[in-house]
């Protein structure tokens, strides 16, 4: 089972960011990249949003770092774990406009790109960026059709029902032909969308009753036993766990999680310091490394 982090500070969501995120800085998340990538961590990651409106944050925070700067940065100093954006709004770019940051990224990174995607939910900050927030299921899927066809070619070609392109260079390319793409999300819907588009679902706000249940019945479906390679099934412990001072608790947040199909964990930690933080992602691969 591969291991990721929801990485911390990077957004500050005031139902499960600890105190001390406030005040960090950009150089604890490069220690706890580092450190993650010594301990044999898959990936971290960094979600998007542009501005949320005020009468939102105190459900969803306000703190969004950027992920194509963020994760350029950290390329730098890494090697190895990959960077998956968790997730990227569709509907707020053009399939190219995508192909290009992020194939770049993916260049710069020497292919460490994962394309975490949702088709977003927050209306005011579509309306914000002049985006069209009715049919954004439908146009997200066409967007992932094009970008399936468009990523780590230089002069891509598609036509779609929103999306059409040809006779355009797009350089340089991703270094990877089939960037992973994982879709986030809460509906069957996305689940569809996942099994028929994409690589991986990373579902959030559900239980992992609920999520068992849908991959279930997704699994009988026939686009599900057409796939030429299983679907990942990427989920997160909520709450956060504690390895450290609760592992037997955390054990069987993670084995319902195991039940329910997850072959990927994004770990979020009971954690009170940068030093507390690491010290957890120690004691989860001693925990979890041999699942």
């Amino acid at each position: 089972m591969k291991l990721g982090i929801v990485t911390p500070v990077l957004s500050l969501n005031p139902r499960a960011h600890a105190e001390w995120e406030r005040d960090a800085t950009f150089d604890d998340v490069v220690a706890i990249a580092r450190e993650a990538e010594r301990l044999g961590y898959h990936h971290l990651t960094c979600a998007e949003h542009v501005a949320v409106p005020r009468p939102a944050e105190a459900t969803r925070g306000a703190t969004y770092w950027d992920p194509l700067a963020t994760f350029g940065y950290l390329a730098a100093v890494t090697e190895t774990i990959r960077f998956a954006t968790f997730v990227l709004v569709l509907g707020y770019h053009h399939p190219l406009a995508i192909v290009k940051r992020y194939g770049t990224l993916d260049r710069v990174s020497n292919g460490r790109l994962i394309l975490g995607v949702g088709v977003g939910s927050l209306r005011e900050e579509f309306e914000l960026l002049d985006a069209s927030f009715a049919g954004r299921g439908e146009r997200g899927d066409d967007a992932l059709r094009a970008i399936r066809a468009a990523m780590g070619v230089r002069e891509p070609s598609y036509s779609g029902p929103h999306y059409s392109f040809e006779g355009f260079v797009v350089s340089p390319t991703a270094a990877q032909r089939h960037v992973p793409i994982w879709v986030g999300g809460q509906t069957p819907r996305s689940l569809r969308r996942a099994v028929e588009l994409a690589d991986g679902w990373t579902p959030f706000r559900l239980t992992p009753a609920e999520i068992g249940e849908a991959v279930n019945r997704a699994s009988e479906t026939a686009a599900w036993n057409e796939r030429a390679t299983p679907l990942e099934i990427g989920l997160q412990p909520v709450p956060p766990i504690d390895p450290v001072g609760d592992p037997d608790r955390a054990r069987r947040s993670v084995d319902e999680l195991r039940a329910a199909g997850a072959t990927m964990l994004n770990l979020r930690f009971v954690h009170r310091s940068l030093t507390h933080y690491c010290d957890q992602l120690a004691a989860a691969t001693e925990l979890f490394g041999s699942l």
